[in-house]
């Protein structure tokens, strides 16, 4: 996916889920072979924020820039620069389509 574009549309991929495990927000990642291979991706207060922001919709980088700009108050340099930051972790994990 190029991340080079800041309007490409992407999207969380449904089978990914937000669940609340001794008071943290994780995703839950299923491997291939089993319980071996589950992988667990803990959300901090912005992550968790953005996820609920746009999960379930198509999103691109620069929205996620001024959801971060707006809620959090911060420049759009910034904002976008932690945007990208964001997706392209999401994309590593094989989270977004």
């Amino acid at each position: 996916m190029p991340r080079n574009y800041v309007y490409v549309a992407m999207k969380i991929k449904h089978e990914y889920k937000v669940r609340e495990m001794a008071g943290e927000h994780v995703v839950i990642m299923q491997g291939k072979y089993g319980a071996d291979m589950t992988r667990i991706i803990s959300l901090n207060e912005s992550a968790l924020y953005l996820w609920n922001a746009i999960y379930d919709t198509d999103f691109s980088i620069d929205r996620v820039a001024n959801l971060l700009a707006e809620h959090y108050g911060i420049d759009d340099e910034v904002a976008l620069r932690d945007a990208t930051r964001w997706v392209d972790k999401l994309d590593e994990c094989g989270l977004i389509e």
